[in-house]
């Protein structure tokens, strides 16, 4: 037989055919899940340094301005002063753990668009649960 040989017929010729749509189709969602694997490595990498450079420079703010208040008044309402900066920190840092966690419910969900075409994909087949 030729390289032009004509494609296998009855049982086995289909056995080929299922088999290579079957590797076809896992080709595929392979290729989709690793293009949405290294989208979402790349956006976790984005979020460490943002969140990096926000707590570093945050520290530096606070620390400067806490030193200045405290400095000013030493003398006059240094624990007062001291107290209110606490409470101010305490409140502040419960306002970025709920703004934090309502950032990251609205993130859609990693690999969705993967999870979608095989869902797809079995409900053609008919083998859904």
């Amino acid at each position: 037989m030729a390289n032009g040989s004509p494609a296998p017929t009855g049982f086995l010729g289909s056995f080929k055919t299922l088999g290579d749509s079957l590797l076809g189709t896992v080709q595929d969602r392979l290729e989709l899940f690793s293009l949405e694997l290294q989208e979402e490595k790349f956006r976790l990498i984005r979020i460490f340094l943002w969140i990096s450079a926000a707590v570093f420079t945050g520290m530096l703010a606070v620390a400067f301005g806490s030193l200045t208040l405290v400095y000013l008044f030493w003398e006059s309402a240094r624990l007062a002063v001291l107290g209110g900066l606490t409470a101010f920190y305490a409140v502040a840092l419960v306002v970025i753990i709920v703004t934090f966690r309502r950032f990251l419910a609205r993130q859609p969900s990693p690999f969705a668009d993967t999870l979608k075409e095989i869902g797809e994909d079995r409900e053609c087949i008919g083998t859904k649960s």
